[in-house]
């Protein structure tokens, strides 16, 4: 019999461990083009599935206790493998269900309470079942007091490893080759093949586990290639890095990329070469305001790069620009390549923003920090420490751009805590709301003739359309007076700040369709939608 090798029992306590891990990451993945991949989210799903995990444990024990039989135990992890194999089916579709239920009822913290209901619908029971092997391979692999330290310390041992293990494969491995959707399958059919071999050695027929080979298969022909925005058609790239959820749209007259599905648009590059009508064109204010006119050349460094879409019209406008480009995603670099005509020439190195600055000695005349996206705005990017390292690779007279994604008019909002932040850093903050969008551009400086630059490069400006956008931006830019909201590397609330923003954002945009339901319920709902 199997069970008489404990080697068996053991293996089983690795791949469970391997498994919850691979499905805690993949959780994130699922979660990250609908909620966002902030460290709240990654918080709902650590905090759920050891809910999950805990009462697995008090289970599992229980009913080990009642009745020591290790078939009980293989037919939990088969359900657990189908289970864990029909996320990459439905899963999308439960989080958009939930989402629609609870954007009429919960008026605040919608992403939390949307990510909490999701991940209890989705990973709860799965992991629940697995967290019940522990307590029963105790039961059966402990045959006396004198060794149960030591049986119990190799099955932790076991899990433990096994949980190292599943850290790692999916991040660094199975993620990024083959995607989240067959993650989520290929540790499903391992838990499978787990319980088919145990049941095939004991020469039992067990219909749960023909019934579960079945559903598998059925699984991976429903869940092997399914999309995350499965509302959209004709992508031109849809896939998955180490960092990101990536999708690139293309139609005729432009090409876009986003990491985030419900939370806009982070390149765009338009075919007839015109200005975006977006945040990107008025970062071009600031090669102004830094003596690009003046200048036999300008060194730009790009904190951010994205697909470039801020050096390709640098390059376009600006002959004596040099940009060059910090990409923490290797694969948004290559989709700039690729898709968006990022030029060669265009340096960009594969590295996080602020540690990129700690080991260079260059400065720039202009820095351009665009790094912030929806809520996951990264707090070591948003500090005192992080502006002054900014200001130290500055040269005299550069000039410091800064794009806020988000606005928010309430006191002590994300934008206000960062403009106070730079405001302790810098002489001088000017602001401008770009048009039809949540944009906010900051331009910061300390050279007291960085305006009359500005003024003298944009009657220059021989470019019509540039010429009229930045006498447009002229006229609309404000001068910030900083406060005290200041943020460091030691506090920097910047996630929960950013879901204040968000859920206001939602809620504007949800008000005319609740409107809709209370005036004439669903069917006048579906009218709103479909007109």
């Amino acid at each position: 019999m199997i069970l008489k090798n404990k080697a068996y029992l053991f293996l089983t306590e690795f791949f469970a461990g391997m498994s919850v891990m691979a499905v805690e990451l993949g959780a994130s993945r699922l979660l990250a083009p609908y909620f966002s991949s902030s460290q709240i989210v990654w918080t709902i799903i650590i905090g759920t599935i050891m809910i999950a995990m805990a009462l697995g444990n008090i289970y599992g024990g229980r009913a080990a206790d009642r009745n020591p039989d290790p078939d009980r135990l293989y037919r939990r992890i088969v359900v657990a493998a189908v289970w864990i194999a029909a996320i990459p089916v439905v899963g999308k579709y439960i989080i958009l269900g939930i989402s629609a239920l609870l954007i009429f009822s919960v008026s605040s913290n919608f992403l939390v309470w949307a990510a909490f209901a999701a991940c209890m619908v989705i990973f709860v029971f799965p992991l629940f079942l697995l967290g019940t092997v522990t307590p029963s391979l105790v039961k059966y692999t402990v045959e006396s007091l004198d060794d149960s330290g030591k049986t119990v310390g190799m099955l932790n041992a076991s899990n433990t490893v096994g949980s190292i293990i599943g850290t790692f494969v999916p991040t660094f491995v199975t993620i990024p080759a083959f995607g989240t959707s067959v993650t989520f399958l290929i540790f499903a059919g391992i838990l499978l093949l787990l319980s088919i071999v145990y049941f095939a050695s004991r020469k039992k027929k067990s219909r749960l586990a023909a019934a579960g080979a079945v559903l598998f298969v059925l699984c991976c022909a429903g869940g092997f290639s399914g999309s995350f925005a499965f509302w959209d058609k004709g992508l031109a790239y849809e896939g998955e890095s180490v960092y990101n959820y990536l999708q690139v749209k293309e139609d005729e007259s432009a090409v876009s990329l986003s990491t985030n599905v419900l939370f806009g648009v982070q390149s765009m590059l338009r075919k007839d070469e015109a200005l975006t009508g977006m945040c990107y064109d008025y970062m071009l204010a600031a090669p102004v305001m830094a003596g690009v006119n003046e200048k036999d050349s300008l060194d730009i460094l790009v904190l951010g790069m994205g697909a470039g879409t801020f050096a390709i019209q640098c390059s376009r406008y600006f002959e004596n620009a040099t940009v060059e480009g910090v990409e923490i995603d290797e694969k948004i670099t290559e989709i700039a390549r690729t898709y968006f005509k990022l030029p060669e020439q265009v340096k960009v190195t594969t590295y996080d923003g602020r540690a990129y600055l700690h080991a260079i000695d260059k400065k720039y005349d202009m820095i351009l920090v665009d790094a912030y996206q929806d809520i996951t705005i990264p707090f070591q990017m948003s500090s005192v420490e992080f502006f002054t390292l900014v200001k130290s690779h500055l040269r005299e007279g550069g000039v410091m751009t800064v794009n806020l994604n988000m606005r928010g008019e309430e006191e002590g909002n994300i934008n206000q805590y960062l403009a106070d932040t730079i405001g302790s850093v810098f002489s001088q903050i000017y602001q401008v709301d770009v048009p039809n969008c949540t944009n906010r551009i900051l331009y910061v400086f300390d050279s007291g003739d960085t305006l009359e630059r500005f003024e003298a490069g944009t009657q220059r400006e021989t470019d019509v359309v540039l010429g009229g956008l930045l006498r447009k931006i002229r006229n609309n830019m404000k001068l910030y007076e900083p406060g005290n909201y200041i943020m460091t590397d030691d506090k920097a609330p910047v996630e929960l700040l950013g879901m204040r923003v968000i859920d206001g954002l939602i809620r504007e945009e949800v008000e005319y369709y609740r409107d809709a339901y209370e005036e004439g319920g669903v069917k006048r709902l579906l009218e709103t939608v479909g007109g």
